[in-house]
């Protein structure tokens, strides 16, 4: 039981708990325990895949580690999941496979970056995923299991070990897992999958390499302008503002009273950009200017992000309450782009 890559099985029939530390012995976990990946959960995982189990999924750029659907199907079943789940953990798995998301750097980067996966269209409640209240928080079993998986990959196939590869400073609690559902019915706009010309009935994830998370509070605000203000001084503050893509996750609360006046997703993408800035000199004195990103920008102030369509807009969250969200990129520079791959659907096949 020496590699997991490798697929052993591990045999829980005499003594469960045996099994449990069996896998902490091999280094196996996150630090909290694990399924056993008995021969069977893997299996059943596997029969929601089309393809053959030694099918590579992904591969780390730096070490060459190849990550098959077999080896995805054991830390899937260490996570937690359900075989239904399995799709979307291999979607998410063949997105952060893209080379523009840089796979290595932004799990062995100083930064901590998490993998923050954005779940939309039909799948969220055909596998009972909570996109309302506490999306980010515990207890749904498809939101922390499917974002736990992929932990795993990185940990036991890709060796993205703590203090070892993945040199993250401080890390955060996403880095355990981090993944969330768009709520559609209270998205006054188009959903992501849709946005992203899948159509009504294919869904997609998005993998994004985050930072920490930034609760953005206003109970007050009537107005488009009052709410996005708050978010965007939050996206512009002084350790924040960077180059790198954003998240925004407007509650439904906020959601509504912007679209309530006309507001597109597009404008608020647009409104967010311009104001989420600081002057130049500011950044000079806090030595965070980049010339080259000033100049591609072409604006006065230095802006978060290269243009509007760096942030990433959704909807998710209770039915109450004035608190969305902000995540930051993990790098000061563009150094992993978010990628967006469609659920169940082979496009290479």
């Amino acid at each position: 039981m020496s590699k997991i890559e490798n697929a052993t099985f591990v045999d829980v029939a005499d003594d469960a708990l045996a099994a449990i530390d069996a896998c902490y012995e091999n280094g196996w976990t996150d630090g909290l325990p694990v399924v056993p990946p008995e021969q069977s959960r893997v299996e059943a995982m596997l029969d929601m895949e089309g393809r053959p189990p030694e099918t590579i999924i992904a591969t780390h750029p730096t070490t060459g580690l190849e990550c098959s659907l077999l080896a995805a199907a054991v830390n899937a079943v260490m996570a937690g999941c359900l075989p239904e789940y399995f799709p979307t953990v291999v979607a998410a798995l063949e997105a952060a496979n893209e080379a523009d998301y840089n796979y290595h750097g932004s799990a062995a980067s100083t930064g901590g970056s998490c993998q923050l996966l954005i779940v939309s269209g039909p799948v969220v409640n055909d596998i009972g995923m909570n996109a309302a209240g506490n999306t980010f928080g515990p207890g749904n079993r498809a939101n922390a299991t499917i974002g736990r998986a992929m932990r795993l990959v990185l940990l036991n196939v890709f060796r993205m070990t703590p203090a070892i590869a993945d040199q993250s400073t401080q890390g955060h609690p996403g880095k355990y897992t981090m993944c969330i559902a768009e709520r559609q019915e209270s998205n006054p706009w188009a959903p992501l999958h849709e946005e992203f010309g899948f159509g009504p009935d294919i869904s997609s994830v998005t993998v994004f390499a985050g930072s920490g998370f930034c609760n953005v509070e206003n109970h007050g605000g009537n107005s488009p302008e009052a709410i996005l203000d708050c978010i965007a001084d939050s996206m512009a503050n002084l350790g924040c503002i960077t180059s790198g893509q954003s998240v925004v996750v407007l509650s439904p609360e906020h959601a509504a009273i912007i679209a309530s006046q006309g507001w597109t997703k597009a404008a608020v993408g647009e409104y967010l950009f311009e104001t989420a800035k600081q002057p130049v000199d500011t950044m000079k004195r806090v030595q965070k200017f980049v010339p080259r990103e000033y100049e591609a920008q072409g604006r006065e102030d230095m802006h978060r992000g290269m243009t509007p369509d760096d942030i990433l807009i959704t909807v998710a969250g209770g039915d109450a309450g004035g608190h969305s969200a902000f995540i930051p990129s993990w790098s000061r520079t563009r150094a992993s782009i978010m990628q967006t791959k469609p659920i169940g659907v082979c496009i290479d096949c």
